[in-house]
């Protein structure tokens, strides 16, 4: 398979794999802008050579949007493989990509967000644990951190202490986000305006920045929705879902 590196030289012809269209969409726009920036952190992006959802995105983890510590870590953001491209061992030859990138450039090992089971918009653990990731820490209420050490005495990663309980102090709803994920640039402003017309208690709070994204009281900070101080999902909701979530929600 081949692989194609984004990079600032051509990071505004090629598509970005999560959000396949033109550059005037917001969703793209907003991601590219968020990857632009992320580049001269030494973020890399790689992806497959076709047009679909197969790439991963990976980074230093002392610059990860993520409330970790991972001391000489490469934390991968997201490894997609989707569609009719699944099974055909891509996942694999990223991955590998990314371990001897990592190695490479010195790295003690690789640090990724997984969950208790198979869940959306987080790494598949029965993968990461046939691929030799063991568990590193956990935190409420399904996440947990995987780490892949290239040595032997190497550190183990913990996720923050603040991040452990997914509880905020602000009732009604309180949702964190960032343009890591360019669907937040769509979904976000449409749950907003639903809020509003509903007369919810609505906050958004988006983060612009490593140092932001490591004080959030979650770990996953792509997306986080709270409601009354409790963590709810951490999956970038439509409309319909939302509506669906507060139903539920208003008649437990």
């Amino acid at each position: 398979m081949e692989f194609i590196k984004l990079t600032p030289e051509n990071l505004e012809k090629e598509h970005i794999c999560c959000a396949i269209s033109n550059n005037k969409d917001c969703q793209v726009s907003s991601k590219k802008a968020w990857l632009s920036e992320r580049m001269q952190e030494g973020l890399v992006f790689l992806k497959a050579n076709v047009r679909g959802k197969c790439f991963i995105e990976y980074l230093p983890a002392e610059y990860a949007w993520a409330p970790i510590e991972a001391p000489n870590y490469m934390y991968i953001d997201c490894l997609w493989i989707a569609g009719q491209f699944k099974g055909q061992g891509i996942s694999n030859e990223l991955l590998e990509a990314c371990i001897q990138d990592s190695k490479q450039k010195g790295k003690s090992g690789l640090v990724i967000l997984s969950s208790d089971k198979k869940r959306s918009y987080l790494s598949d653990k029965k993968f990461l644990l046939h691929k030799g990731f063991q568990m590193a820490d956990k935190a409420e209420p399904y996440f947990e951190l995987m780490y892949l050490p290239f040595e032997e005495n190497a550190p183990v990663p913990r996720m923050k202490d603040t991040a452990k309980k997914a509880q905020v102090s602000q009732k009604g709803f309180v949702l964190y986000y960032t343009n890591q994920c360019p669907f937040t640039a769509k979904y976000v402003p449409m749950i907003e305006q639903c809020a509003e017309e509903k007369n919810l208690p609505f906050t958004s709070i988006k983060i612009e920045s490593c140092s932001e994204a490591q004080s959030v009281p979650v770990p996953f900070t792509t997306y986080a929705l709270f409601y009354d101080g409790k963590f709810v999902t951490h999956e970038n909701l439509s409309v319909k879902k939302f509506e669906a979530l507060v139903e539920k929600l208003f008649s437990e």
